[in-house]
C-alpha cells in the first residue's frame, strides 16, 4: 500500500505520474522528505529554482558521492555508474566530456538530418496499412537504436540486442522489462561487459570515423602531463550511459509525444499543417512528458535549500516532471501547448550535466514526426496505452496504433 504523499514507489507512476500530489506537496512541502522502503528517505525537490540550484553547486550536491539513482548500490555497481559521464563531477566530468563535445555540437549533429529522414523512412514503409501495430516496440525503438549503432560503429546484428540491454537499465523496476531474476549479472553489467569486448576488437582494427574512435582515441585529462586513454573497462563504463541515453530516451520522447498529440487533436491538425510548428512541439513534448521522472545528488557539506536544512550524507531527488510544471515558472503548466514560448524545461538538466545529446534529440524528434504525419493521413489509437512501472523512467511500453497512408 502507499500513502497519499508518496511519491516513491514505482507503483504510483503505472497510472501517470502523481501530478496532483506533486502540486499539492510544491505548496505546502516544497523540500519534501520521502521515506523508502529500506529505512532510508531523501529529499524530494518539487520546485524549478531548488532543482536548478542544486544542479548548479556540484560542490554541494554530487553525483559522484551515492550516484544518480535513489537506491543506495552495492560497491561494485556503484563503482560502475561513477564511470558514466552523469555521475561524475567537476573537474572529472568535465575532462571526459571534452573529446566527446565537439561531435555533438549543433552543426555537426545537423549534417546528420538526411540519414536520420532516411531511416525514418526505411522503419514508416514497414508499417501495413491500417494495421493495428505496438507503435513504441514496432517504430519508435528502430529509430534511436540504428542511429545510436550508427554513431558507435555497432555491428548492425548487435542493434537491437543493445537497445534491449539500455531498455531494461532504466526500467529495471518493470517486471514484464527486467524478466526474470536469473542468476544473471544486470542489464548494465551485461552491456558493460559487451562494450568491454567491442573496444578490445576495436582496438585491433583501423580508426573509422565513429564515436568508438573518438573515445579510444582521445586522452582524458588527469593531472598528468599527457593524460591517459580509455581503458577498455573505463569505455564499457562510459557506453553504458551513452548508448543507454541514447535509446531508450529518445524511444521514449517519440512514443510520448505521439500520444500527447493523439490526445489533443487540435495540436495534431496544426502541426500536420504546419511542419515549422514541430521544433516547438517537440520542446513541448519534453517539458509533458520528460523522459526521466529525476536524478539523484547526495549531499557532500550541510546546507540549507529551499528553506530546508539538509547534511552532509543525505540524499536529494531533483523531480524533474513536478519541476516542469512549477507554476512559478510555466504559465497554465498542465496545458499541453506546443506555441509556448519560451519553454525553459528541465528535461535535458541545466547546468555543467546539460545533456550531450539534446541536438540529436531534437533533430530526431522533428525528422520523425515530420515524416510520419507526411507519410501517414491517419493516426488511430487503438487501445489504451501501458505505462512502464519505474519511478525513473517516464515511458510507454505499449502504445496500440494504426497507420493509415489514406
Amino acid at each position: 500500500m502507499t500513502g497519499e504523499n508518496d511519491i516513491y514507489s514505482p507503483d504510483v507512476y503505472v497510472a501517470g505520474p502523481p501530478h496532483d500530489v506533486f502540486d499539492r506537496l510544491r505548496v505546502e512541502q516544497p523540500v519534501f522528505w520521502q521515506e523508502m522502503p529500506d529505512g532510508s528517505g531523501y529529499w524530494a525537490l518539487l520546485r524549478y529554482a531548488d532543482v536548478v540550484e542544486a544542479s548548479r553547486q556540484p560542490e554541494i550536491y554530487s553525483a559522484t558521492a551515492g550516484g544518480v539513482v535513489l537506491e543506495d548500490l552495492d560497491e561494485q555497481s556503484l563503482q560502475a555508474m561513477r564511470g558514466m559521464l552523469l555521475a561524475m563531477d567537476p573537474p572529472r566530468h568535465g575532462a571526459h566530456r571534452k573529446p566527446l563535445s565537439p561531435s555533438f555540437k549543433a552543426r555537426v549533429i545537423g549534417q546528420m538530418e538526411e540519414r536520420i529522414r532516411d531511416i525514418c523512412r526505411t522503419i514508416l514503409a514497414d508499417s501495413v496499412d491500417g494495421e493495428e501495430l505496438d507503435f513504441v516496440h514496432d517504430v519508435t525503438a528502430r529509430l534511436p537504436s540504428q542511429v545510436m549503432g550508427e554513431l558507435m560503429g555497432l555491428p548492425e546484428g548487435d542493434w537491437m540486442k543493445v537497445h534491449h540491454m539500455a531498455e531494461r537499465n532504466t526500467s529495471g523496476q518493470d517486471p514484464d522489462i527486467a524478466g526474470e531474476d536469473d542468476g544473471q549479472p544486470s542489464a548494465s553489467m551485461q552491456m558493460m561487459q559487451y562494450a568491454m569486448g567491442f573496444a578490445a576488437s576495436r582496438r585491433d582494427q583501423p580508426p573509422t570515423d565513429d564515436i568508438t574512435t573518438v573515445l579510444l582515441e582521445s586522452p582524458i585529462a588527469d593531472g598528468t602531463p599527457d593524460g591517459h586513454l580509455m581503458s577498455d573497462l573505463e569505455f564499457g563504463m562510459f557506453f553504458v550511459q551513452l548508448v543507454t541515453a541514447g535509446n531508450d530516451t529518445t524511444k521514449t520522447m517519440l512514443a510520448s509525444g505521439l500520444l500527447a498529440l493523439l490526445d489533443h487533436p487540435e495540436q495534431l491538425g496544426a502541426v500536420r499543417s504546419s511542419s515549422a510548428l514541430l521544433p516547438g512541439a517537440v520542446e513541448e513534448i519534453l517539458r509533458w512528458a520528460n523522459p526521466l521522472h529525476y536524478f539523484r545528488r547526495t549531499v557532500v557539506a550541510d546546507t540549507v535549500l529551499g528553506g530546508q536544512a539538509m547534511k552532509a550524507g543525505d540524499k536529494v531527488g531533483m523531480i524533474y516532471t513536478a519541476a516542469n510544471r512549477d507554476p512559478e515558472v510555466f504559465d497554465r503548466p498542465h496545458d499541453f501547448d506546443i506555441t509556448r514560448s519560451p519553454n525553459p524545461h528541465l528535461s535535458f538538466g541545466i547546468g555543467g550535466h546539460f545533456c550531450l545529446g539534446a541536438h540529436l534529440a531534437r533533430l530526431e524528434g522533428r525528422v520523425f514526426f515530420e515524416e510520419l504525419l507526411s507519410t501517414f493521413g491517419h493516426i488511430e489509437q487503438r487501445g489504451e496505452p501501458v505505462r512502464v512501472r519505474s519511478n525513473l523512467n517516464n515511458s510507454l511500453k505499449k502504445l496500440p496504433v494504426a497507420l493509415s497512408r489514406k
